[in-house]
């Protein structure tokens, strides 16, 4: 029964070139929002703007929101360590409402999303350096309690 357990929590491996196009380019482990649908886009250094990759990601999320229309969500905006703690708390707020603006236009209610920003208290990789600061500058998709 463990083994079940341990491969139903598994998360994939993906590749550079599965993740083309977003900022974020090296080999890690990308959680998921639910079977075939990345729970997070990434973001270039002090920038909200979506990627074409992030805006791929975010399609397929409101595919499977529309599918699930009982389930709401929270974004959760984040940033790298630089910069200060009021700009990186700004900065991650506007990185959440960009995905959120994105899925609202997919068809997606506002009433069933909520924004939180994190800004740099909850760095994905600890590291402090380029590769680092990339996998941290995120908005990552959760389903609300």
């Amino acid at each position: 029964m463990s083994c079940l357990i341990l491969s139903a929590c598994a998360t994939k491996k993906v590749s550079k070139s599965q993740m083309e196009g977003d900022v974020y380019t090296g080999t890690d482990t990308v959680e998921y929002l639910a079977s075939g649908v990345p729970d997070r886009v990434f973001f270039a250094t002090n920038e909200s703007v979506l990627t074409t990759a992030s805006r791929e990601t975010l399609r397929k999320q409101a595919a499977w929101l529309r599918k699930n229309s009982t389930i709401n969500i929270v974004l959760e905006g984040h940033a790298d360590e630089r910069g200060t703690r009021e700009y990186n708390l700004a900065l991650g707020e506007r990185r959440a409402n960009a995905a959120k603006d994105y899925l609202m236009t997919y068809g997606i209610s506002s009433s069933r999303i909520s924004v939180i920003s994190y800004g740099k208290e909850r760095p994905v990789d600890s590291g402090s350096n380029p590769l680092s600061w990339s996998k941290n500058r995120r908005s990552v998709t959760v389903k609300a309690n």
